[in-house]
């Protein structure tokens, strides 16, 4: 049934469930308990992890990061199936903060 289901997940272009399941429960250990606190994994697709920010700064910075980021996740996790990131920021609070 396992060996069943990866197949069904790779044939919709998602990566296999140990690689994801170890990026989103590694993500502090991966990218470092600082950069965590600002930014965490959304999505992975096609090889492509989307990551969300708390504001454009961290953004840039993880955009500079990227390759270190890719080989970090390639080490964590024994894999090649990341090869990109895409950043995307959090919309601001509507509310202003409040």
């Amino acid at each position: 049934m396992a060996e069943s289901l990866e197949r069904l997940v790779r044939s919709l272009g998602a990566p296999s469930a140990g690689v994801t399941t170890s990026i989103f429960a590694d993500w502090g250990d991966i990218v470092g308990t600082q950069v965590a606190a600002h930014c965490r994994p959304a999505t992975l697709r096609d090889r492509v992890l989307v990551v969300t920010v708390t504001d454009p700064g961290w953004a840039t910075q993880l955009r500079f990061l990227e390759s270190e980021v890719l080989g970090r996740i390639a080490t964590a996790t024994g894999s090649d199936e990341v090869t990109r990131i895409e950043v995307r920021v959090r919309g601001a609070n509507p509310a202003g903060g409040r």
